[in-house]
Order: C-alpha cells, then structure tokens, then sequence
C-alpha cells in the first residue's frame, strides 16, 4: 500500500487498490483518508512517523473513495507487513466481509 497525498485536497490518502490496478490505464484509485482523529473503530488503523507521517494519525476505511490518480501527486510513506495486516482486517470490516487469512494465499 501507498501512502500518497493529494494536489487539490491537500489530505493524504492510503491506496487500498490493488497493484495490478494501480499500474494499469485506469485512471482512478480506490483510496481511504488518513485524518489525525482516531476514535478506536475496527474499521481505523493508527498510523504515524512510522509510516512516514509527521503526526500519529488513522486511516478511516469507512471513507473510501475513488480518487484520480492525477491528483495523487507526491508520495509520502509505505506500511509494513504487520500495519498491512491490520489494514486489511479494518477493510474487511468497512466492508462487512468475512476475513480469512487462508483467502490471501494464492
């Protein structure tokens, strides 16, 4: 995942589309706003300097959307593999769907 932010909003956005996607003549992304509130939803992941942030913040998954890859202009961080595995069980949530790790290897 890609921790980017936006030209015309001025808000960082983390990519949730998948790679394939994100590479190909599409031209929009699906994405969730990272804000600096955190309420302690399963649907919110903290994320902060770690992830290349300035301040400790959150990534609300009940706020996806799909943005323009145009106005995704400047990258500001990456996600390890365990602040990844938390961002796919708040989707999962946002989502209303059942997660299974056994679905992810393939």
């Amino acid at each position: 995942m890609t921790i980017s932010m936006s030209r015309t909003q001025q808000r960082v956005f983390v990519v949730v589309s998948r790679q394939i996607l994100v590479d190909s003549r599409f031209s929009s992304v699906v994405c969730a706003p990272v804000y600096t509130r955190y309420d302690g939803l399963r649907t919110q992941v903290t994320v902060g300097v770690d992830e290349g942030l300035k301040h400790p913040s959150s990534v609300h998954c009940d706020e996806l959307a799909s943005l323009p890859k145009a106005i995704m202009t400047r990258f500001v961080g990456h996600m390890n593999r365990a602040k990844l595995h938390e961002l796919d069980h708040a989707l999962a949530a946002a989502l209303d769907l059942e997660f299974r790790p056994m679905d992810l290897v393939q």
